[in-house]
């Protein structure tokens, strides 16, 4: 009963490896090879004279062993030599020095062999499957794939493949109204693979730029052809994003080719994006010019830069103001991202106004020192440089209270007012 349970174990162990995806047959052939040979060399200390023959189609193998035959009193090693009188119980015609081969049952090397054969093979197999998990991933870092959400968790969303691999996609890297139930399918991009202690993980993501970037390769023929190349992309997943675009076809305009008709191509990537409003505009390497058009839709009416320091000082009309730094401040911070200039935005002067400016540090005795700081942290000094800065900016940049800056911006006025 031993004997049949060990061969079954034996069946099932081949029929295990048989069903594995991504092994090649001659790496299958090669692994178990390999295996028997660790158990016999862990029985009789080499297996230099065994050959092994593995049929992975059938599910079978064959052990061959190679003894020489030696006089009956010179036997001193049966697993390398077998004495003449064994050998003529095979054929009568073996002479001595001559080489003996004869199968080897495996089942015969007992419950522990097969134990022992059973583990090694687990243990290669889950090697392999990780090593083909790692080396499919890896070349697909930056590209989308479509997965099928399996279980959902607090932190992350693990998925499986196609090939029912398993894939996640954690909180951070999805969009924040992203909302998946069980068996939904869901694009994204493969962010990394990380393989630590030799254990893949394959993080996707749908926040990161290249998402967007192969979203627009997709649906836009011309960036996929090499016409329109995708300069620069600044995101705010699923909020706002911008995309500078540079075509090398004169007769292409590279933003109404990104856009499409009444926005056709456009409108995919949008849905795709949780409603993410998306501005392509035109790149250029004057970077004066970029910064101008990267804080669309307002229109400039000038710009000094600080190339050194990377940063912009913009001037707008006061109307135009709001429409520069957009809700929340999100417009001026991706035009920073996209152009990695530091921005600030500033309202036109009247070019007719004569009042003399005042330096902040005037103002110690009705302003907390510590306001004055966090104002002149920004690079704004003087009392009209405050005045002709947008709220909004001198509360996010400053990071101060709403109510911090509205009295700020009270007691200035006063002073002028006088």
């Amino acid at each position: 009963m031993a004997k049949k349970e060990a061969t079954v174990s034996l069946i099932d162990t081949f029929s295990e490896f048989k069903d594995l995806k991504n092994i090649d047959r001659t790496t299958m052939v090669s692994v178990l090879e390999e295996s028997f040979r660790s158990v016999i060399a862990k029985m009789f200390g080499t297996d230099e004279n065994y050959d092994v023959i593995v049929n992975p189609d059938k599910g079978d193998f064959e052990i061959w062993r190679n003894r020489e035959v030696v006089a009956d009193d010179e036997l001193t090693n049966p697993n390398l030599q077998i004495s003449l009188t064994e050998a003529r119980k095979i054929d009568a015609s073996y002479e001595v020095g001559e080489e003996v081969t004869d199968e080897v049952i495996f089942e015969k090397f007992g419950r522990r062999a097969i134990l022992n054969l059973r583990q090694t093979l687990a243990s290669k197999i889950l090697e392999l499957e990780k090593d083909s998990l790692y080396n499919k991933y890896i070349d697909k870092v930056g590209t989308i794939i479509a997965a099928e959400v399996y279980q959902i968790w607090k932190k992350e969303i693990l998925l499986l493949d196609d090939e029912g691999n398993e894939l996640l996609l954690p909180k951070t890297e999805q969009i924040p109204s992203d909302f998946y139930r069980k068996g939904e399918t869901v694009r994204a991009v493969v962010a990394r693979v990380d393989n630590k202690n030799n254990n893949p993980k394959i993080i996707l993501s749908r926040t990161s730029p290249m998402f967007l970037q192969r979203l627009f390769e997709q649906e836009v023929p011309e960036i996929n052809d090499g016409l329109i190349t995708i300069k620069k992309i600044a995101r705010i997943p699923g909020e706002r994003a911008k995309i500078a675009v540079e075509s090398y076809d004169e007769r292409i305009d590279p933003v109404g080719a990104c856009v499409g008709v009444k926005g056709s191509r456009i409108h995919g990537i949008v849905r795709e994006l949780r409603n993410e409003n998306i501005d392509v505009i035109n790149y250029t390497s004057n970077i004066q010019l970029f910064v101008q058009r990267a804080l669309s839709p307002a229109k400039v009416s000038s710009i000094i830069m600080h190339e050194e320091e990377k940063k912009a000082e913009v001037y707008l009309k006061p109307e135009e103001v709001s429409l520069a730094i957009g809700k929340g401040g999100m417009n001026i911070k991706l035009a920073s991202m996209l152009t990695e200039y530091t921005i600030d935005v500033y309202r036109e002067l009247d070019e007719n106004a004569t009042d003399e400016d005042i330096y902040l540090d005037e103002f110690k005795d009705e302003i907390d020192e510590w306001v004055i700081n966090a104002i002149k942290g920004i690079g704004i000094d003087t009392a009209k440089g405050v005045l002709n800065a947008p709220r909004e900016m001198l509360i996010e940049k400053a990071d101060l209270e709403e109510n911090t800056v509205d009295d700020v911006l009270r007691i200035l006025r006063a002073e002028f007012e006088e």
